[in-house]
Protein backbone atom coordinates (compact mmCIF):
# COMPACT_ATOMS: atom_id res chain seq x y z
CA UNK A 1 0.00 0.00 0.00
CA UNK A 2 1.32 3.79 -0.81
CA UNK A 3 2.31 5.40 2.03
CA UNK A 4 0.23 8.26 0.72
CA UNK A 5 -2.78 6.35 1.02
CA UNK A 6 -1.70 4.85 4.28
CA UNK A 7 -2.66 6.20 7.91
CA UNK A 8 -0.04 7.56 9.54
CA UNK A 9 1.11 6.15 13.15
CA UNK A 10 3.77 7.71 15.44
CA UNK A 11 4.97 5.25 18.44
CA UNK A 12 6.97 7.09 20.56
CA UNK A 13 8.70 4.87 23.04
CA UNK A 14 12.15 4.68 24.59
CA UNK A 15 12.49 0.77 24.58
CA UNK A 16 13.53 -0.16 21.09
CA UNK A 17 11.87 -3.56 21.57
CA UNK A 18 8.35 -2.17 22.45
CA UNK A 19 8.77 -0.34 19.06
CA UNK A 20 9.40 -3.07 16.85
CA UNK A 21 6.77 -5.18 18.83
CA UNK A 22 3.50 -2.59 18.50
CA UNK A 23 4.63 -2.10 14.48
CA UNK A 24 5.07 -5.80 14.19
CA UNK A 25 1.64 -6.44 15.50
CA UNK A 26 -0.35 -3.00 13.68
CA UNK A 27 1.45 -4.10 10.00
CA UNK A 28 0.63 -7.96 10.13
CA UNK A 29 -0.47 -9.68 8.09
CA UNK A 30 -0.50 -6.90 5.64
CA UNK A 31 1.16 -3.22 5.71
CA UNK A 32 -1.68 -1.25 6.90
CA UNK A 33 -0.16 1.81 8.23
CA UNK A 34 2.81 3.83 7.83
CA UNK A 35 4.68 4.01 10.69
CA UNK A 36 7.87 5.95 12.67
CA UNK A 37 9.12 5.93 15.62
CA UNK A 38 10.78 8.42 18.47
CA UNK A 39 12.87 7.15 21.46
CA UNK A 40 11.93 10.03 23.70
CA UNK A 41 10.12 13.31 23.98
CA UNK A 42 11.86 15.97 22.68
CA UNK A 43 12.12 13.63 19.20
CA UNK A 44 8.54 12.85 19.74
CA UNK A 45 7.94 16.43 19.13
CA UNK A 46 10.15 17.24 16.55
CA UNK A 47 8.93 13.94 14.68
CA UNK A 48 5.09 14.98 14.70
CA UNK A 49 5.92 18.42 13.18
CA UNK A 50 7.46 16.67 10.08
CA UNK A 51 5.70 13.27 9.71
CA UNK A 52 1.98 14.91 10.70
CA UNK A 53 0.45 11.63 11.92
CA UNK A 54 -3.31 10.50 12.20
CA UNK A 55 -2.48 8.99 15.62
CA UNK A 56 -0.08 8.69 18.29
CA UNK A 57 0.84 5.86 20.54
CA UNK A 58 2.69 7.45 23.66
CA UNK A 59 4.57 5.36 26.27
CA UNK A 60 4.63 7.48 29.28
CA UNK A 61 7.70 6.77 31.26
CA UNK A 62 10.60 8.40 28.84
CA UNK A 63 13.92 10.23 29.57
CA UNK A 64 13.65 14.22 29.50
CA UNK A 65 10.16 15.03 29.28
CA UNK A 66 7.21 12.24 30.15
CA UNK A 67 4.55 11.30 28.16
CA UNK A 68 2.03 13.49 30.04
CA UNK A 69 4.37 16.65 28.99
CA UNK A 70 4.12 15.33 25.55
CA UNK A 71 0.62 14.96 25.48
CA UNK A 72 -0.01 18.63 27.49
CA UNK A 73 2.33 20.05 24.71
CA UNK A 74 0.37 18.61 21.88
CA UNK A 75 -2.97 19.26 23.22
CA UNK A 76 -2.17 22.75 23.72
CA UNK A 77 -0.88 23.31 20.09
CA UNK A 78 -4.02 24.57 17.53
CA UNK A 79 -1.91 22.52 14.85
CA UNK A 80 -2.16 19.20 16.80
CA UNK A 81 -4.51 19.16 18.94
CA UNK A 82 -7.00 16.98 17.13
CA UNK A 83 -4.79 14.60 16.92
CA UNK A 84 -5.52 11.24 18.95
CA UNK A 85 -3.57 9.74 21.50
CA UNK A 86 -3.20 6.55 23.28
CA UNK A 87 -0.95 5.96 25.99
CA UNK A 88 0.72 2.60 26.74
CA UNK A 89 1.79 2.70 29.43
CA UNK A 90 2.96 -0.12 32.87
CA UNK A 91 1.28 2.37 35.22
CA UNK A 92 -2.34 1.79 35.96
CA UNK A 93 -3.34 3.82 39.45
CA UNK A 94 -6.37 6.18 39.21
CA UNK A 95 -4.13 9.06 39.63
CA UNK A 96 -2.03 7.96 36.46
CA UNK A 97 -4.88 7.75 34.56
CA UNK A 98 -6.43 10.53 36.13
CA UNK A 99 -3.09 13.42 35.30
CA UNK A 100 -3.34 11.24 31.68
CA UNK A 101 -7.38 12.75 31.23
CA UNK A 102 -6.12 16.15 32.76
CA UNK A 103 -2.97 16.23 29.99
CA UNK A 104 -5.34 15.65 27.28
CA UNK A 105 -5.08 11.76 26.19
CA UNK A 106 -7.42 10.18 24.24
CA UNK A 107 -7.51 6.41 25.70
CA UNK A 108 -4.94 4.04 27.13
CA UNK A 109 -4.05 0.75 26.73
CA UNK A 110 -2.04 -1.03 30.20
CA UNK A 111 0.99 -2.71 29.61
CA UNK A 112 1.01 -5.88 29.17
CA UNK A 113 -1.65 -5.17 26.38
CA UNK A 114 -4.36 -7.51 24.86
CA UNK A 115 -3.21 -7.50 21.21
CA UNK A 116 -7.12 -7.47 19.63
CA UNK A 117 -8.09 -5.24 22.18
CA UNK A 118 -4.75 -2.72 20.65
CA UNK A 119 -6.16 -3.63 17.06
CA UNK A 120 -9.65 -2.44 17.68
CA UNK A 121 -8.66 0.87 19.78
CA UNK A 122 -6.13 1.88 17.16
CA UNK A 123 -8.97 1.37 14.14
CA UNK A 124 -11.69 3.48 16.31
CA UNK A 125 -9.17 6.11 16.80
CA UNK A 126 -8.46 6.54 13.29
CA UNK A 127 -12.03 6.28 12.55
CA UNK A 128 -12.26 9.13 14.35
CA UNK A 129 -9.48 11.08 12.95
CA UNK A 130 -11.04 10.92 9.74
CA UNK A 131 -14.32 12.34 10.72
CA UNK A 132 -12.51 14.95 12.14
CA UNK A 133 -9.79 15.71 9.11
CA UNK A 134 -13.41 15.35 6.88
CA UNK A 135 -15.26 18.36 9.22
CA UNK A 136 -11.54 20.32 9.33
CA UNK A 137 -11.47 20.00 5.15
CA UNK A 138 -15.42 21.41 5.01
CA UNK A 139 -14.15 24.43 7.43
CA UNK A 140 -11.17 25.25 5.25
CA UNK A 141 -13.67 25.05 2.23
CA UNK A 142 -15.85 28.13 4.29
CA UNK A 143 -13.18 29.80 5.42
CA UNK A 144 -11.47 29.64 2.18
CA UNK A 145 -15.22 31.19 0.65
CA UNK A 146 -15.01 34.25 3.07
CA UNK A 147 -11.52 34.95 2.11
CA UNK A 148 -13.12 34.67 -1.33
CA UNK A 149 -15.53 37.59 -0.41
CA UNK A 150 -12.58 39.84 0.88
CA UNK A 151 -10.66 39.29 -2.43
CA UNK A 152 -13.57 40.50 -4.91
CA UNK A 153 -12.36 43.93 -3.63
CA UNK A 154 -9.05 44.99 -3.80
CA UNK A 155 -9.77 47.87 -1.08
CA UNK A 156 -10.40 45.25 1.77
CA UNK A 157 -7.61 43.32 1.43
CA UNK A 158 -6.73 42.05 5.39
CA UNK A 159 -9.70 43.38 6.31
CA UNK A 160 -10.56 40.10 8.36
CA UNK A 161 -7.42 39.26 9.83
CA UNK A 162 -7.33 42.83 11.20
CA UNK A 163 -11.08 42.50 12.69
CA UNK A 164 -9.99 39.28 14.25
CA UNK A 165 -6.83 40.84 15.99
CA UNK A 166 -8.33 43.48 17.17
CA UNK A 167 -11.40 41.85 18.47
CA UNK A 168 -9.28 39.70 20.38
CA UNK A 169 -7.60 41.97 22.09
CA UNK A 170 -11.02 43.84 23.09
CA UNK A 171 -11.98 40.68 24.25
CA UNK A 172 -8.42 39.94 25.96
CA UNK A 173 -9.07 43.29 27.76
CA UNK A 174 -12.29 42.25 28.66
CA UNK A 175 -10.89 39.06 30.29
CA UNK A 176 -13.36 36.79 28.04
CA UNK A 177 -12.64 33.10 28.34
CA UNK A 178 -10.14 31.93 25.38
CA UNK A 179 -12.69 30.21 23.83
CA UNK A 180 -14.71 33.06 23.80
CA UNK A 181 -11.41 34.73 21.56
CA UNK A 182 -11.25 32.04 19.29
CA UNK A 183 -14.68 32.78 17.94
CA UNK A 184 -13.67 36.47 18.20
CA UNK A 185 -11.00 35.11 15.80
CA UNK A 186 -13.33 33.18 13.62
CA UNK A 187 -16.36 35.81 13.74
CA UNK A 188 -13.59 38.39 12.25
CA UNK A 189 -12.86 36.08 9.21
CA UNK A 190 -16.83 34.86 9.40
CA UNK A 191 -18.98 37.91 9.56
CA UNK A 192 -19.38 38.46 5.92
CA UNK A 193 -19.23 35.59 4.23
CA UNK A 194 -22.82 35.49 3.37
CA UNK A 195 -21.49 38.78 0.89
CA UNK A 196 -20.60 35.61 -1.59
CA UNK A 197 -24.20 35.59 -2.62
CA UNK A 198 -24.30 39.72 -3.37
CA UNK A 199 -23.84 40.78 -7.09
CA UNK A 200 -20.57 42.35 -7.58
CA UNK A 201 -22.21 45.26 -9.33
CA UNK A 202 -23.96 46.43 -5.87
CA UNK A 203 -21.08 44.95 -3.99
CA UNK A 204 -18.14 47.24 -5.35
CA UNK A 205 -20.00 50.05 -6.37
CA UNK A 206 -18.32 53.34 -6.37
CA UNK A 207 -20.93 55.69 -5.59
CA UNK A 208 -24.10 55.26 -2.89
CA UNK A 209 -26.30 52.48 -3.36
CA UNK A 210 -29.92 52.72 -4.57
CA UNK A 211 -32.66 51.88 -1.29
CA UNK A 212 -33.04 48.49 -3.29
CA UNK A 213 -29.67 47.52 -3.59
CA UNK A 214 -29.18 48.32 0.50
CA UNK A 215 -32.02 45.86 0.88
CA UNK A 216 -30.40 43.31 -1.24
CA UNK A 217 -26.71 44.25 0.74
CA UNK A 218 -28.98 43.66 4.45
CA UNK A 219 -29.70 40.01 3.46
CA UNK A 220 -25.96 39.05 3.83
CA UNK A 221 -25.86 38.37 7.38
CA UNK A 222 -28.90 35.70 7.20
CA UNK A 223 -27.39 34.21 3.99
CA UNK A 224 -23.94 33.79 5.82
CA UNK A 225 -25.76 32.25 8.61
CA UNK A 226 -27.19 29.45 6.54
CA UNK A 227 -23.84 28.91 4.85
CA UNK A 228 -22.35 28.31 8.40
CA UNK A 229 -25.05 26.62 10.12
CA UNK A 230 -24.50 22.80 8.99
CA UNK A 231 -21.15 23.15 10.54
CA UNK A 232 -21.50 22.31 13.86
CA UNK A 233 -18.10 23.28 15.30
CA UNK A 234 -19.34 27.14 13.45
CA UNK A 235 -22.10 27.04 16.05
CA UNK A 236 -20.85 29.29 18.69
CA UNK A 237 -19.88 31.67 15.38
CA UNK A 238 -23.23 31.97 13.95
CA UNK A 239 -24.68 34.95 16.27
CA UNK A 240 -22.02 37.03 15.09
CA UNK A 241 -22.44 36.68 11.31
CA UNK A 242 -26.29 37.13 12.11
CA UNK A 243 -26.12 39.83 14.35
CA UNK A 244 -22.96 42.35 13.79
CA UNK A 245 -24.82 44.77 11.72
CA UNK A 246 -27.38 45.11 15.02
CA UNK A 247 -26.56 48.22 16.13
CA UNK A 248 -26.95 49.25 20.17
CA UNK A 249 -29.80 52.44 19.56
CA UNK A 250 -32.04 49.19 17.77
CA UNK A 251 -31.78 50.48 14.53
CA UNK A 252 -29.78 47.53 12.77
CA UNK A 253 -30.60 44.90 10.93
CA UNK A 254 -31.69 41.88 10.47
CA UNK A 255 -33.92 41.83 13.62
CA UNK A 256 -33.73 45.58 15.38
CA UNK A 257 -32.01 44.02 18.54
CA UNK A 258 -30.97 47.05 21.37
CA UNK A 259 -28.15 46.83 23.79
CA UNK A 260 -27.61 43.74 25.55
CA UNK A 261 -30.05 41.92 23.08
CA UNK A 262 -27.08 41.83 20.94
CA UNK A 263 -24.51 39.30 21.57
CA UNK A 264 -21.68 40.69 22.96
CA UNK A 265 -18.77 38.71 20.14
CA UNK A 266 -21.30 40.84 17.45
CA UNK A 267 -20.98 43.44 19.22
CA UNK A 268 -17.38 43.50 19.38
CA UNK A 269 -17.20 42.43 15.53
CA UNK A 270 -20.06 45.20 14.94
CA UNK A 271 -17.89 47.75 16.23
CA UNK A 272 -14.46 46.89 14.79
CA UNK A 273 -15.75 46.26 11.54
CA UNK A 274 -16.94 49.88 11.80
CA UNK A 275 -12.87 51.39 12.91
CA UNK A 276 -11.77 49.05 10.39
CA UNK A 277 -13.66 50.65 7.92
CA UNK A 278 -13.23 53.90 8.44
CA UNK A 279 -9.58 53.82 8.33
CA UNK A 280 -8.77 51.96 5.51
CA UNK A 281 -9.56 52.84 1.69
CA UNK A 282 -12.60 52.47 0.18
CA UNK A 283 -14.04 51.94 -3.51
CA UNK A 284 -15.93 55.65 -2.20
CA UNK A 285 -13.19 57.71 0.14
CA UNK A 286 -9.80 57.37 0.96
CA UNK A 287 -8.60 56.46 4.03
CA UNK A 288 -9.79 58.60 7.34
CA UNK A 289 -6.69 59.45 10.09
CA UNK A 290 -7.30 57.13 13.25
CA UNK A 291 -8.13 60.05 15.04
CA UNK A 292 -10.53 61.94 12.62
CA UNK A 293 -12.03 57.99 12.49
CA UNK A 294 -12.56 57.95 16.63
CA UNK A 295 -14.33 61.62 16.06
CA UNK A 296 -16.69 60.08 13.92
CA UNK A 297 -17.70 56.86 15.53
CA UNK A 298 -18.12 59.37 19.07
CA UNK A 299 -20.42 60.79 17.48
CA UNK A 300 -22.21 57.49 16.76
CA UNK A 301 -22.07 56.45 20.03
CA UNK A 302 -23.71 59.43 21.46
CA UNK A 303 -26.03 58.59 18.55
CA UNK A 304 -26.65 54.90 20.32
CA UNK A 305 -24.77 53.10 17.66
CA UNK A 306 -22.13 51.35 19.52
CA UNK A 307 -21.88 50.23 22.97
CA UNK A 308 -20.34 52.70 24.90
CA UNK A 309 -18.04 50.54 27.01
CA UNK A 310 -17.00 48.22 24.20
CA UNK A 311 -16.23 51.99 22.77
CA UNK A 312 -14.36 53.19 25.56
CA UNK A 313 -12.19 50.74 25.47
CA UNK A 314 -11.17 50.33 21.69
CA UNK A 315 -10.39 53.75 22.49
CA UNK A 316 -7.89 52.76 25.47
CA UNK A 317 -6.69 49.53 23.25
CA UNK A 318 -5.83 51.98 20.25
CA UNK A 319 -4.14 54.41 22.26
CA UNK A 320 -1.72 51.92 24.19
CA UNK A 321 1.72 51.60 23.25
CA UNK A 322 1.68 47.84 23.21
CA UNK A 323 -0.97 47.79 20.74
CA UNK A 324 0.88 51.06 18.31
CA UNK A 325 3.37 48.25 16.43
CA UNK A 326 -0.05 46.55 15.00
CA UNK A 327 -2.80 49.31 13.95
Amino acid sequence: MNNQTQSKILIVDDAVENIKLVTEILNRPKNEYHIEAAGDGYEALEKVKKFDPDLIMLDVVMPGIDGFEVCQILKEDEKTRLIPIVMITALDSQQDRLRGLESGVDDFISKPFNVYELLARVKNLLKLRSYISELEHAEQVIFSLARAVEAKDNYTEGHCERLSILAQHLGTELQLADEDLIVLKRGGILHDIGKIAIDDSILLKPGPLTAEEFEIIKTHPEIGENICRPLKTLKPVLPIIRYHQERFNGSGYPEGLAKHEIPIHARIIGLVDCYDALTTDRTYRKALPSDFAIQIMNKETEAGLWDPDLFKLLKEILASAKYKTIF
